[in-house]
């Protein structure tokens, strides 16, 4: 059983930056491939990126890529997501997810656990 518990989201103005973490529960966490999901209001869940459980190899939407970076830290078991140059049309609650396989299941939302998620808000 692993718990997800997602901090750092805020209002922000565009173009500043956030990051979020994702604190892991159980002594499991290497084992698991992390990603970030959002839903924005109205929409449904989509997939923002994921990283292998050896952080080594990270996976983005096209669109975020080149302005979020997720990473991890096994040793704290925790996971995070840079999020810079934000737009309005980032504002959405952020998951955390885990999946006990490769990224790929992520990227496909094949996932084992959900955060309970954060808000994020950019204003123009």
């Amino acid at each position: 059983q692993v718990q997800l518990v997602e901090s750092g989201g805020g209002l922000v103005q565009a173009g500043g930056s956030l990051r979020l973490s994702c604190a892991a529960s159980g002594r499991t966490f290497s084992s698991y491939a992390m990603g970030w999901f959002r839903q924005a209001p109205g929409k449904e869940r989509e997939f923002v990126g994921g990283i292998t459980w050896s952080g080594g190899t990270t996976y983005y939407a096209d669109l975020v890529k080149g302005r979020f970076t997720i990473s991890r830290d096994n040793g704290k078991n925790r996971a995070y997501l840079q999020m810079n140059s934000l737009k309005p049309e980032d504002t959405a609650v952020y998951y955390c997810a885990a999946r006990f396989s490769g990224v790929q299941d992520i990227m496909m939302g094949k996932i084992d656990y959900w955060g309970k998620g954060t808000l994020v808000t950019v204003s123009s």
